[in-house]
């Protein structure tokens, strides 16, 4: 992306290029929480608390190491959350498979103070995979199709209530086409823009410039076609530069058509480092500060960094995480199986 600079009369043209990412060589990983559970969806507060969403049931908060956590049941059943999202005084976690079930928990000073159900969707196909709010009123949740079109919810009211959308105003699934509940990172938002990514038998981005009131979508370079092939994640950091990265969960070594970059809003994305770098990854994130230079991308095989928009990768650990949430421009929270750890990237 370029900027266009006037001062005293010249004309200076400045590209994101220009402005590298910090050079991180490493990153320390320090674990704040264990148990055995499967963490798909985090939400930091900041530096020492994040909250969580996993199986069994299982929501809580670590608050600087300490876990505060709640099991929810639905009638007689421990539900599977892999999605979450926080505003100003509540989280919302939501649930997979049927029933779908969407509950808003009050907080005040960190402990949660009741929790409420405020959607509950039935049926053989419900699946839902990522939530996010744009403010404290309007928020967003998306699931695999149970008609022609993607499960879209949007609320209003600050999450008090919530409405599918129809298919009507929805571009129509292509057969296969599905999402991944992989790491709660299937949406992006900037100000009133939300892109959510699919994968299956089609890897595609669905896109609303008015917060989910009209839609187009755009096809993508992606590894598709297989059931488990597509985009697992998408990132944005302004209206126009963002990254899509996947790749086959069932062949994660293999890094072709698994990552790829748009500068103009999604409309089309073009591989970055094709056949080089990482293979699949389920969360990817532009590093806070970089200008779209810094990317990590965590899955099973580890963390990778990129300081140049993706030409070329570093491994900064072995070590799988499922997904990964930025607190600062060097710290960050992720999630895996049966752990929560803090990272602090290092120059």
């Amino acid at each position: 992306m370029r900027y266009l600079l006037i001062f005293l009369g010249s004309i200076i043209i400045v590209s994101c290029t220009n402005n590298p990412a910090k050079n991180f060589t490493s990153v320390s990983i320090e674990r704040v929480f264990t148990d055995s559970l499967s963490i798909r969806a985090i939400a930091p507060i900041d530096a020492t608390k994040v909250w969580f969403a996993a199986n069994n049931g299982k929501v809580g908060l670590i608050d600087n190491g300490t876990p505060k956590l709640a099991s929810i049941k639905y009638e007689d059943s421990l539900l599977n959350f892999r999605a979450i999202a926080s505003t100003k005084e509540s989280v919302f976690v939501l649930s997979i498979e049927s029933p779908g079930v969407l509950y808003k928990i009050g907080f005040n000073e960190n402990e949660a103070t009741n929790i409420e159900e405020v959607y509950v969707e039935k049926g053989e196909k419900v699946f839902y995979d990522a939530i996010s709010f744009w403010d404290d009123t309007e928020g967003i949740a998306m699931g695999d199709p149970t008609n022609d079109c993607l499960s879209i919810l949007i609320t209003r009211d600050g999450g008090n209530n919530w409405e599918k959308l129809s298919c009507d105003i929805l571009p129509a699934i292509e057969k296969g086409e599905a999402a991944f509940a992989a790491s709660n990172s299937n949406i992006a938002l900037y100000k009133n823009h939300v892109w959510i990514v699919t994968g299956g038998k089609k890897a595609r981005v669905f896109h609303s410039a008015d917060r989910g009131r009209s839609w187009e979508v755009y096809e993508t370079p992606i590894v598709q076609g297989k059931a488990m092939t597509g985009i697992y994640s998408v990132d944005f950091l302004d209206e126009n530069i963002g990254v899509i990265f996947g790749g086959d969960w069932e062949n994660q070594k293999f890094n072709e058509g698994n990552k790829a970059l748009t500068k103009d809003g999604g409309k089309t994305w073009d591989l970055v480092s094709n056949g080089e770098g990482p293979g699949y990854r389920s969360s990817v994130r532009f590093t806070p500060g970089s200008i779209g230079n810094g990317i990590v991308a965590v899955g099973s095989q580890g963390i990778s960094y990129s300081n140049n928009a993706g030409d070329s990768w570093i491994q900064l650990s072995e070590e799988g995480f499922y997904a990964i949430e930025f607190v600062n421009d060097t710290l960050a929270f992720a999630s895996g199986r049966n752990k929560i750890s803090r990272l602090v990237f290092k120059e």
